[in-house]
């Protein structure tokens, strides 16, 4: 991946790259001596260590949207306890959104605190094969605010992947904030360099979210993360009495499925609003196992199927 600066003009070719301060769109950019003297291109010194660390993490999947607000940190813990339903299989959540830590409320571990050892930070367990880490967990308090600059979150990201110590894992499942920034940048360079890894992206119908949503789109593609396909949250509202549906966000330009279409990408499942699990993840509990036949049970059980039918076509084809 080719990282580039906060401050570079529109078509930086990154500090990795061959081309970096050389090239015409460099001109009159405050990097361009750091860039051409090689500097910036210093491999960092941790990554032998975090690639040991993911090495026994089998498959890393990215939660991405660009637009804040579409339910992603519930989506992610959601996909994580679907795919955790199967008792042979051990999973993780990566929480990275730094500002807006929301896993350990969503996962009923917010009173919790991280230990260390020998091997490192020990994630918090909340089931046997379901573990979970947070800025969260460190934080005095929850209502404590992260006011940080970018290097110092990059910095704590990266200590999330060379000190945690998850053992084992067949999936870790990544909780983004909104954007494509520096969080982004850097989860992307470090797992890069532990493949396989790739992105679900989720959204909501209206078009002002899939404004945002495809940029999230055109990032993966510009750091060559595959994408496994587009869940589309709060397709509709079904009220729990009547059951009459509602279209909460109008999709006036096609929502997720014409997204989907436009991108060739695979629409993972489409979401219904349903307020007992927004219920659920503030009490910290299992909306899966508590609703077994809930519509929106099923509709993630879907979503989980299908990441793991990806996941096995990757291993076959590089087998």
């Amino acid at each position: 991946m080719s990282s580039v600066p906060d401050d570079a003009p529109a078509h930086c070719p990154g500090t990795n790259s061959e081309d970096a301060g050389k090239a015409s769109a460099c001109a009159g950019c405050p990097n361009q001596q750091v860039c051409s003297s090689g500097a910036a291109q210093t491999p960092d010194p941790d990554l032998d260590a975090v690639k040991e660390r993911l090495a026994s993490i089998k498959y890393k999947i990215l939660v991405l949207s660009g637009k804040g607000g579409v339910g992603k940190s519930t989506v992610t813990a959601m996909v994580a306890r679907a795919l955790a339903l199967d008792d042979s299989k051990d999973v993780g959540i990566l929480d990275i959104d730094i500002c807006g830590p929301s896993q350990p409320r969503l996962l009923g571990a917010q009173e919790e605190k991280v230990h260390s050892s020998g091997a490192g930070w020990s994630p918090i367990y909340v089931a046997e094969n379901l573990a979970v880490m947070s800025i969260g967990f460190l934080l005095k308090s929850a209502d404590d605010a992260v006011i940080w600059r970018g290097p110092k979150k990059n910095g704590m990201i990266k200590q999330f992947l060379r000190d945690v110590d998850w053992g084992s894992l067949d999936y870790l499942i990544v909780d983004t904030p909104p954007g494509t920034s520096d969080e982004h940048l850097s989860i992307v360079q470090y797992l890069s360099a532990a493949p396989p890894v790739a992105a679900v992206i989720v959204t909501t119908p209206q078009e002002v979210a899939l404004l945002d949503v495809r940029k999230e789109i055109t990032f993966c593609q510009k750091v060559n993360i595959p994408i496994i396909g587009i869940v589309e949250n709060m397709t509709t509202f079904v009220c729990p009495k009547c059951k009459t549906e509602t279209a909460i966000f109008p999709a006036t330009t096609g929502g997720g499925t014409q997204l989907a279409a436009d991108a060739g990408l695979h629409l993972l499942g489409q979401l219904p609003l349903d307020p007992r699990v927004a219920q659920s993840c503030d009490h910290g509990q299992n909306f899966l196992t508590d609703e077994p036949d809930a519509p929106t049970t099923s509709a993630y059980r879907d979503i989980a199927r299908k990441i793991i039918e990806y996941c096995q076509n990757q291993t076959q084809q590089h087998s």
